[in-house]
């Protein structure tokens, strides 16, 4: 929280006309987010910089050409989704917990970006969302979605990967792209302002024809296993 505080101070004079084009990104109705999220790239990139935040990007040329793919990474905190705003070079929406669906400014991102909200306590709807999130990345959207389900509180020690997160990419027939996400709980969920580097690896995608034949489980523990792997060999 301090650091969104030192963010907003240090962006004060700037910040009013920021929330106000994103504000107007997310209420005019727009097919193509690319131009909206160009601009929530900025501001993103903006931010983090008042914040202190430095990001160490790695893989970007494992990225699909293509769109219509899923990100997968590990959960941290709050901070994971400006790393992926910040550093992702091809736009892309996100499922988010429909808890955080009012909170200032992330309201008017996600509306801009066409973000979907998902409730984990109702199967049904978990479910719908699912298939939703299919049915646009068969139509060349991209998505990221926490397999998690939940931000970890060891930091770099993952949780275990829901099986469920990966039905939409075997509905779409979509590639995989796992993410590895290190030390980016430090910059909100720490109570410093001190500077801060956290890293991101883009691993390899998985595509189609090799997890063509495994269960969604399956699915989830071998991403699981690639991203924990990363994250052992960079920080032992």
């Amino acid at each position: 929280m301090r650091r969104i505080i030192m963010m907003v101070l240090r962006l004060f004079y700037i910040a009013p006309y920021y929330l106000y084009r994103i504000w107007r990104y997310g209420v005019e109705e727009h097919e193509d987010t690319t131009e909206a999220f160009a601009y929530i790239k900025k501001v993103t990139k903006a931010a983090n910089r008042a914040g202190r935040v430095t990001i160490d990007v790695h893989g970007l040329e494992n990225i699909p050409q293509e769109n219509g793919f899923i990100f997968f990474p590990n959960h941290q905190g709050m901070f994971d989704v400006l790393v992926f705003l910040d550093t992702c070079p091809v736009p892309f929406a996100f499922v988010y917990k429909k808890e955080v669906q009012n909170v200032i400014l992330l309201k008017q991102v996600i509306t801009a970006l066409g973000a979907i909200g998902i409730d984990r306590q109702d199967i049904r709807q978990s479910m719908q969302v699912i298939k939703q999130m299919a049915d646009e990345v068969k139509k060349g959207k991209n998505f990221l979605i926490f397999a998690e389900g939940t931000r970890s509180r060891q930091r770099n020690r993952l949780l275990d990967f829901k099986g469920g997160s990966f039905k939409s990419a075997q509905m779409a027939k979509c590639p995989i792209v796992p993410c590895a996400l290190i030390d980016t709980a430090i910059p909100f969920d720490e109570k410093s302002i001190r500077p801060v580097t956290v890293q991101i690896y883009y691993l390899p995608p998985i595509y189609y024809e090799e997890y063509r034949n495994m269960k969604s489980t399956q699915i989830a523990e071998e991403v699981r296993r690639r991203i924990e792997s990363k994250i052992a060999e960079v920080v032992g």
